[in-house]
């Protein structure tokens, strides 16, 4: 029996997607689990893997187009089967639960021209029309992307653009030595990105609608620090464990004795998720994308680490799968890096919380009267009143500086 492959949901408020690029074409054998398509949203590139082997019987949606989420874009099955397209199509109901109620009529108000530019919507940001990859390159290495020639569906410019570009030279002019230097730069009006409007509307509604409270802690970071060293003075350098691998995991097994914070509202009841997946927060073009850490509390910190960094890698790439990005149950965000010492998170909605990281900082400390040097971290637990409290909040961030505390704990 042909099995329709769907416009994927990726996210709690995406209600379309763009289809980029068909991988295996029509009449082309392909494996379960095989990628299918590439298809765009607010947030990035996705590879859409096949649910079935079989045949690619039917492209139900033509390059270039954006359709509601659940449209079926193709159908597999057995070679020579007979596809009724209209029966796939009345089936097809996309799902609004999650959406914003007028995301689907605005969809459907605003028709989409056959390059994939809403005739009446969002431009592309800067109106040039390009893959979220192309833009990061173009920004790195300050290629002029209006002044170069896309090759991929409807005229969208791709990777080998850039890099073609590049070699070619364009870009912006170099100043002489007799240039003069501008003394103020030009006010400019820069075209909102899909990523950063979506980011921007979903922080909106979780701070209206949910009831933050927000509960800080600092814990001795040396432990922590002691024991990666140790351990990544044994691994390969592509193998080495971050301090944010330890931090996820010590925050998935605090929430194994507190479920309410890995929990979600739905109606007038509380889940609680079986299973914990921590959602952690990477930095990419236009704002930031979570990719989800699957039981993280039942993985060896050495697998949560490499499967971490391959989906961050393809998240600054701009190309994740559905499963990198969807299914987190509570959410890390970590600036450490940037030497943050400390802030406070907006919830991820649908989830109940997410913990705010700072930087670990070295600091005097007096111990048994002595005067000596620390090593501190600052963590920030925002929570969703409607599903827990404080005092509850409280001891979670007592579990949790434990784990950090004792990382040997997190190794048993």
């Amino acid at each position: 029996m042909a099995e329709v492959v769907k416009m994927p949901k990726l996210g709690f408020d995406m209600a379309e997607g763009t289809l980029v690029r068909w991988v295996v074409k029509e009449g082309e054998s392909i494996e379960q689990g095989q990628v299918l398509a590439e298809i765009e949203t607010d947030k990035a590139t996705v590879e859409v893997e096949a649910s079935a082997s079989g045949v690619v019987l039917k492209h139900t949606v033509p390059t270039g187009t954006s359709v509601p989420v659940g449209t079926p874009i193709a159908v597999i099955g057995e070679k020579g089967e007979a596809v009724d397209l209209d029966a796939l199509q009345a089936e097809a109901s996309p799902p609004t639960e999650g959406v914003e109620e007028a995301a689907p009529e605005a969809a459907q108000a605003m028709p989409v021209e056959k390059s994939g530019t809403q005739t009446g919507g969002e431009a592309y940001p800067g109106g040039v029309k390009a893959s979220p990859v192309a833009r990061r390159i173009a920004d790195e290495e300050g290629v002029d992307l209006s002044r170069v020639q896309g090759s991929g569906p409807g005229g969208r410019i791709i990777k080998k653009d850039v890099e073609a570009a590049m070699k070619r030279g364009t870009g912006p002019t170099a100043p002489t030595a007799s240039a003069p230097i501008s003394a103020a730069r030009e006010t400019e009006r820069i075209p909102i990105s899909k990523l950063r409007s979506a980011i921007g509307k979903r922080m909106t509604r979780s701070k209206q609608e949910l009831p933050h409270f927000y509960v800080t802690t600092e814990v001795d970071a040396r432990p922590l620090i002691k024991a990666r060293s140790e351990i990544n003075a044994e691994l390969p350098e592509e193998e080495k464990i971050s301090v944010n691998d330890f931090i996820v995991k010590a925050a998935a097994m605090a929430l194994r004795e507190f479920p309410n914070l890995n929990a979600s509202i739905d109606g007038d009841e509380i889940v609680r998720h079986g299973d914990i997946n921590i959602g952690v927060a990477v930095a990419v073009d236009q704002g930031l994308l979570t990719i989800v850490a699957r039981q993280a509390d039942r993985k060896p910190l050495r697998m949560l680490s490499a499967e971490t960094r391959t989906m961050a890698q393809r998240a600054r790439e701009g190309k994740v799968r559905p499963d990198d990005v969807e299914g987190s149950t509570f959410t890390v965000s970590n600036l450490g890096m940037f030497d943050v010492d400390h802030f406070i998170a907006i919830i991820n909605p649908p989830e109940a919380a997410i913990l705010a990281i700072g930087s670990v900082r070295e600091v005097p400390l007096l111990e048994d009267g002595a005067l000596v040097t620390g090593k501190r971290m600052k963590v920030t637990l925002s929570a969703d009143h409607r599903v827990t409290d404080g005092a509850e909040a409280a001891r979670w961030l007592q579990v949790f500086k434990r784990y950090i505390e004792q990382p040997l704990l997190m190794l048993i």
